[in-house]
């Protein structure tokens, strides 16, 4: 059971490490936290970090299977049917183009290689694709984790993606249950959870996390944040909203650098032992203290994000060494630089 304690957050890593989440009144506090004592804050955070992952820092890799083909009408999203953004559109990436994508991933030092389709869930035809492609990479790659991320599952389909060689399934809840009807309309907040719990179920490792920046109050954090615990995945992405111009979410620009870590270090706190990835937007929002996110989050995406840039790998890499941090699977010795970022979207064009 939560218990109440001083708003101390040494007394916060303390319970914590102890397994028992915040109090509701706790982790205002934390989301409350004075800036000028916004060190204390991610220290306490750093030490619950620490005993679970040590200095490792864990590398994703975005492929963007199918871009700008979404029936959905999420608001944040560039590639939903609403979306006036001037994104490439293309279908399902072939099996030859998602092991080169694999073998770019590798290159990059990324451990996982996260495989995002934009779509309301998989038809046959797609669980096919899925099913090749995964398949191929593995045989390649076997020590590579995969994660599908193919909108929402039916019954079955989260099983036949575990058979295939699928480790994980993500599907964020993005926000509170009250303040989902402001951001989607075309499906509801309980669609979400049932395809993380069919996930689950499959025994797929759940992967669900939040975009913030988004016009939620600090409750609907709150509200997300003990949903997450609850829900129990093993990892979660922290995105913070890129708002991408043609989207209904175009111009907002609500976060603040300190936010979004006071944002990282509840999430922390609340799941101390779960994976917590720095997501979309950190290079927007987090900016000169992207560093200082790590020390709370243990891992990151590299490369570009599903249709925006994203900072190069080489700088991920030297952001990670230069905090004294190791990446995972790194061997020992000098990594050949990579003069280019590691793209994931073929610019091939596709009908």
């Amino acid at each position: 059971m939560p218990f109440s304690t001083t708003q101390d957050p040494r007394l916060w890593a303390d319970q914590s490490l102890a397994g028992a989440p915040l109090t509701r009144a706790d982790a205002r506090a934390v989301l409350d936290w004075p800036d000028e004592d916004l060190l204390d804050l991610v220290a306490a955070a750093h030490r619950v970090r620490r005993a679970r992952f040590g200095r490792r820092v864990k590398m994703n890799f975005l492929v963007n299977l199918q871009s700008g083909l979404c029936p959905e009408d999420c608001s944040y999203c560039s590639q939903s049917k609403i979306s006036k953004a001037p994104i490439e559109k293309y279908r399902f990436l072939s099996a030859d183009e998602v092991v080169d994508m694999a073998d770019r991933a590798v290159a990059s030092g990324a451990a996982r290689l996260c495989l995002v389709a934009s779509m309301r869930g998989p038809s046959e035809k797609d669980m096919a694709a899925v099913d090749e492609a995964v398949r191929r990479v593995k045989s390649k790659h076997p020590g590579l984790e995969v994660c599908a991320s193919l909108g929402l599952l039916k019954d079955g389909q989260a099983e036949r993606l575990k058979r295939s060689g699928v480790d994980a399934y993500n599907h964020n809840l993005n926000t509170s249950e009250s303040h989902y009807e402001k951001i989607c309309h075309t499906h509801t907040y309980q669609d979400r959870v049932d395809t993380v719990e069919r996930a689950k179920a499959a025994a797929l490792s759940p992967c669900s996390g939040a975009i913030f920046g988004m016009g939620e109050t600090a409750e609907d954090i709150l509200d997300v944040a003990f949903r997450l615990r609850e829900t129990g995945v093993d990892s979660i992405p922290i995105n913070f909203l890129i708002p991408v111009p043609g989207t209904a979410q175009q111009g907002r620009n609500d976060l603040t650098p300190n936010r979004c870590l006071k944002i990282l270090c509840l999430i922390r706190f609340l799941n101390p032992s779960m994976e917590v990835r720095i997501a979309g937007g950190r290079e927007l929002h987090l900016r000169s203290l992207q560093a200082l996110g790590l020390y709370v989050a243990n891992s990151i995406f590299v490369g570009d994000y599903l249709t925006t840039k994203g900072q190069t790998v080489d700088a991920d890499r030297a952001m990670v060494r230069d905090m004294g941090f190791e990446v995972v699977g790194d061997a020992p010795g000098p990594r050949p630089a990579l003069s280019e970022n590691v793209e994931f979207v073929t610019r091939a064009s596709r009908q």
